[in-house]
Protein backbone atom coordinates (compact mmCIF):
# COMPACT_ATOMS: atom_id res chain seq x y z
CA UNK A 1 0.00 0.00 0.00
CA UNK A 2 2.91 1.98 1.02
CA UNK A 3 3.62 5.35 2.86
CA UNK A 4 1.39 8.38 2.59
CA UNK A 5 4.10 10.22 4.78
CA UNK A 6 4.18 13.69 3.80
CA UNK A 7 1.14 13.80 2.17
CA UNK A 8 -2.40 16.04 2.07
CA UNK A 9 -5.62 15.01 1.98
CA UNK A 10 -8.99 16.18 2.07
CA UNK A 11 -11.94 13.52 2.47
CA UNK A 12 -15.41 15.18 2.48
CA UNK A 13 -18.08 13.91 4.78
CA UNK A 14 -15.12 12.78 7.27
CA UNK A 15 -17.36 12.70 10.18
CA UNK A 16 -18.88 9.58 10.54
CA UNK A 17 -19.42 6.06 8.25
CA UNK A 18 -16.93 5.69 5.67
CA UNK A 19 -15.27 9.18 5.66
CA UNK A 20 -14.46 8.82 8.88
CA UNK A 21 -12.91 5.48 8.77
CA UNK A 22 -10.91 6.85 5.21
CA UNK A 23 -9.56 9.66 7.39
CA UNK A 24 -8.40 7.44 10.29
CA UNK A 25 -6.48 5.42 7.72
CA UNK A 26 -4.78 8.07 5.45
CA UNK A 27 -3.75 9.29 8.63
CA UNK A 28 -2.22 5.90 9.87
CA UNK A 29 -0.52 5.86 7.23
CA UNK A 30 1.17 9.07 7.90
CA UNK A 31 -0.70 12.03 5.46
CA UNK A 32 -1.83 15.00 7.01
CA UNK A 33 -5.74 15.14 6.66
CA UNK A 34 -8.49 17.57 6.79
CA UNK A 35 -12.44 16.57 6.86
CA UNK A 36 -15.57 18.49 6.28
CA UNK A 37 -18.47 18.15 8.44
CA UNK A 38 -21.99 19.66 8.52
CA UNK A 39 -23.64 18.85 12.00
CA UNK A 40 -20.62 16.61 14.25
CA UNK A 41 -17.50 18.37 14.64
CA UNK A 42 -14.56 15.37 14.49
CA UNK A 43 -11.92 15.03 16.86
CA UNK A 44 -8.75 14.03 16.33
CA UNK A 45 -8.28 16.16 12.34
CA UNK A 46 -8.34 19.50 10.63
CA UNK A 47 -11.93 20.08 10.37
CA UNK A 48 -13.91 22.28 8.04
CA UNK A 49 -17.73 22.42 8.64
CA UNK A 50 -19.36 22.86 5.01
CA UNK A 51 -22.66 21.68 3.53
CA UNK A 52 -22.07 19.77 0.26
CA UNK A 53 -25.36 21.28 -1.17
CA UNK A 54 -23.48 24.62 -1.05
CA UNK A 55 -21.36 24.78 -3.70
CA UNK A 56 -19.43 27.76 -2.89
CA UNK A 57 -19.28 25.86 0.36
CA UNK A 58 -17.61 23.02 -1.67
CA UNK A 59 -14.57 25.07 -2.96
CA UNK A 60 -14.28 27.14 0.19
CA UNK A 61 -13.56 23.90 2.15
CA UNK A 62 -10.93 22.88 -0.46
CA UNK A 63 -9.07 25.99 -0.53
CA UNK A 64 -8.92 26.36 3.24
CA UNK A 65 -7.63 22.69 3.10
CA UNK A 66 -5.04 23.51 0.79
CA UNK A 67 -4.20 26.67 2.28
CA UNK A 68 -3.50 24.86 5.24
CA UNK A 69 -1.44 22.31 4.64
CA UNK A 70 0.08 24.46 1.23
CA UNK A 71 -0.83 21.62 -0.79
CA UNK A 72 -3.00 19.09 -1.94
CA UNK A 73 -2.25 15.62 -2.47
CA UNK A 74 -5.54 13.20 -2.15
CA UNK A 75 -9.06 14.50 -2.15
CA UNK A 76 -12.09 11.77 -1.49
CA UNK A 77 -14.97 12.74 -2.36
CA UNK A 78 -17.08 11.07 0.28
CA UNK A 79 -19.93 12.96 1.18
CA UNK A 80 -23.03 11.97 0.02
CA UNK A 81 -27.00 12.68 0.13
CA UNK A 82 -28.93 9.16 0.25
CA UNK A 83 -32.84 10.03 -1.23
CA UNK A 84 -34.02 6.71 -1.82
CA UNK A 85 -38.21 5.88 -2.30
CA UNK A 86 -41.12 6.06 -4.68
CA UNK A 87 -40.72 7.98 -8.12
CA UNK A 88 -44.07 9.82 -7.18
CA UNK A 89 -42.52 10.83 -3.73
CA UNK A 90 -39.21 11.85 -5.39
CA UNK A 91 -39.53 15.62 -6.79
CA UNK A 92 -37.58 18.28 -8.04
CA UNK A 93 -36.12 19.09 -4.50
CA UNK A 94 -35.11 15.55 -3.48
CA UNK A 95 -33.43 15.31 -7.29
CA UNK A 96 -31.97 18.83 -7.06
CA UNK A 97 -30.50 18.03 -4.06
CA UNK A 98 -29.35 14.33 -4.71
CA UNK A 99 -27.37 16.29 -7.60
CA UNK A 100 -26.01 18.93 -6.06
CA UNK A 101 -24.50 16.20 -3.38
CA UNK A 102 -23.13 13.36 -5.13
CA UNK A 103 -22.22 14.48 -8.21
CA UNK A 104 -21.76 18.66 -8.58
CA UNK A 105 -19.79 18.23 -5.16
CA UNK A 106 -17.44 16.04 -6.13
CA UNK A 107 -17.00 17.86 -9.47
CA UNK A 108 -16.57 21.42 -8.17
CA UNK A 109 -14.30 20.11 -5.51
CA UNK A 110 -12.15 18.32 -8.33
CA UNK A 111 -11.85 21.43 -10.35
CA UNK A 112 -10.87 23.16 -7.15
CA UNK A 113 -8.14 20.59 -5.79
CA UNK A 114 -6.46 20.24 -8.84
CA UNK A 115 -4.98 23.83 -8.74
CA UNK A 116 -2.95 22.66 -5.69
CA UNK A 117 -2.30 19.23 -6.59
CA UNK A 118 1.42 18.23 -8.25
CA UNK A 119 2.07 14.67 -10.15
CA UNK A 120 1.05 12.17 -8.42
CA UNK A 121 -2.15 13.92 -7.03
CA UNK A 122 -5.16 11.52 -6.34
CA UNK A 123 -9.00 11.84 -6.83
CA UNK A 124 -10.85 9.05 -5.01
CA UNK A 125 -14.68 9.13 -5.29
CA UNK A 126 -17.18 7.21 -3.25
CA UNK A 127 -19.94 5.74 -5.29
CA UNK A 128 -21.69 2.65 -4.68
CA UNK A 129 -22.96 -0.74 -5.81
CA UNK A 130 -26.07 0.31 -7.13
CA UNK A 131 -24.61 2.53 -9.70
CA UNK A 132 -23.91 -1.39 -11.44
CA UNK A 133 -27.45 -3.31 -9.86
CA UNK A 134 -29.68 -1.70 -8.30
CA UNK A 135 -31.41 -4.87 -6.61
CA UNK A 136 -34.83 -3.11 -5.13
CA UNK A 137 -37.61 -0.14 -6.45
CA UNK A 138 -37.00 3.02 -5.06
CA UNK A 139 -33.23 3.98 -6.23
CA UNK A 140 -33.85 5.56 -9.40
CA UNK A 141 -32.73 9.02 -8.29
CA UNK A 142 -29.60 7.69 -6.23
CA UNK A 143 -28.18 5.11 -8.59
CA UNK A 144 -28.51 8.24 -11.54
CA UNK A 145 -26.04 10.36 -9.16
CA UNK A 146 -23.78 7.49 -8.67
CA UNK A 147 -23.52 6.32 -12.51
CA UNK A 148 -23.13 9.64 -13.05
CA UNK A 149 -20.23 9.97 -10.96
CA UNK A 150 -18.52 6.96 -12.60
CA UNK A 151 -18.91 8.81 -15.64
CA UNK A 152 -17.17 11.99 -14.24
CA UNK A 153 -14.22 9.76 -13.38
CA UNK A 154 -13.62 8.45 -16.64
CA UNK A 155 -13.66 12.18 -18.19
CA UNK A 156 -11.39 13.63 -15.23
CA UNK A 157 -8.54 10.40 -15.33
CA UNK A 158 -8.56 11.14 -19.28
CA UNK A 159 -8.66 14.96 -19.06
CA UNK A 160 -5.94 14.84 -15.70
CA UNK A 161 -3.54 11.99 -17.01
CA UNK A 162 -1.18 14.50 -18.69
CA UNK A 163 -0.70 16.01 -15.41
CA UNK A 164 0.05 12.81 -13.36
CA UNK A 165 -3.19 13.17 -11.53
CA UNK A 166 -5.44 9.96 -11.18
CA UNK A 167 -8.85 9.81 -10.32
CA UNK A 168 -10.96 6.51 -9.64
CA UNK A 169 -14.71 5.82 -8.43
CA UNK A 170 -14.77 2.93 -5.16
CA UNK A 171 -18.37 1.54 -5.13
CA UNK A 172 -19.25 0.03 -2.01
CA UNK A 173 -20.94 -2.66 -1.48
CA UNK A 174 -23.56 -3.02 2.06
CA UNK A 175 -21.21 -1.54 4.57
CA UNK A 176 -22.12 -1.73 8.42
CA UNK A 177 -22.96 2.16 9.57
CA UNK A 178 -25.49 4.14 11.05
CA UNK A 179 -27.15 4.78 7.61
CA UNK A 180 -27.70 1.22 6.63
CA UNK A 181 -26.74 -1.02 9.71
CA UNK A 182 -26.05 -4.76 9.68
CA UNK A 183 -28.36 -4.86 12.27
CA UNK A 184 -31.54 -3.07 10.27
CA UNK A 185 -34.82 -4.29 9.23
CA UNK A 186 -33.58 -5.19 5.67
CA UNK A 187 -29.97 -6.48 6.85
CA UNK A 188 -30.63 -10.54 6.17
CA UNK A 189 -31.99 -9.40 2.70
CA UNK A 190 -29.14 -7.96 1.68
CA UNK A 191 -26.61 -9.59 3.29
CA UNK A 192 -27.86 -12.71 1.14
CA UNK A 193 -27.50 -10.88 -1.89
CA UNK A 194 -23.47 -10.97 -1.86
CA UNK A 195 -21.43 -13.56 -2.08
CA UNK A 196 -19.59 -12.96 0.59
CA UNK A 197 -22.82 -13.09 2.85
CA UNK A 198 -22.35 -10.39 4.68
CA UNK A 199 -21.52 -6.20 5.39
CA UNK A 200 -18.35 -4.57 5.15
CA UNK A 201 -16.76 -2.78 7.52
CA UNK A 202 -15.95 0.65 7.12
CA UNK A 203 -12.63 0.04 7.39
CA UNK A 204 -12.85 -2.74 5.11
CA UNK A 205 -13.74 0.24 2.26
CA UNK A 206 -11.00 2.91 3.24
CA UNK A 207 -8.62 -0.17 3.06
CA UNK A 208 -9.38 0.27 -1.03
CA UNK A 209 -9.26 3.98 -0.70
CA UNK A 210 -5.89 3.89 0.87
CA UNK A 211 -4.25 1.70 -1.75
CA UNK A 212 -5.70 4.03 -4.40
CA UNK A 213 -4.49 6.85 -2.75
CA UNK A 214 -0.49 5.44 -2.25
CA UNK A 215 2.03 4.14 -4.28
CA UNK A 216 -0.06 0.96 -5.42
CA UNK A 217 -2.55 3.51 -7.39
CA UNK A 218 0.24 5.12 -9.48
CA UNK A 219 -0.69 3.45 -12.61
CA UNK A 220 -4.87 2.57 -11.99
CA UNK A 221 -6.63 5.87 -13.28
CA UNK A 222 -10.49 6.05 -14.79
CA UNK A 223 -11.45 2.75 -13.10
CA UNK A 224 -14.77 2.14 -11.38
CA UNK A 225 -13.62 -0.44 -8.27
CA UNK A 226 -16.15 -2.71 -6.66
CA UNK A 227 -15.64 -2.95 -3.06
CA UNK A 228 -19.14 -5.20 -2.51
CA UNK A 229 -18.81 -8.48 -1.32
CA UNK A 230 -19.38 -9.94 -4.74
CA UNK A 231 -22.84 -7.88 -4.02
CA UNK A 232 -22.98 -7.40 -8.40
CA UNK A 233 -21.46 -10.79 -9.19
Amino acid sequence: MGSLEGKTALVTGGSRGIGAAVAAKLAVLGARVAVTYQNTKPEGVTAIRADSADPDAVVAAVEEAAAGFGRLDVLVNNAGAFRVGPLEELGREEFDHTMAVNVRAPFLAARAAVKHMREGGRIISIGSNVAVYAPFPGFALYSASKTALIGMTKGLARELGPLGITANVVNPGPTDTDANPADGPMADTIRGLTALGRFAAPEEIAEVVAALAGSAGAYVTGASINADGGFTV
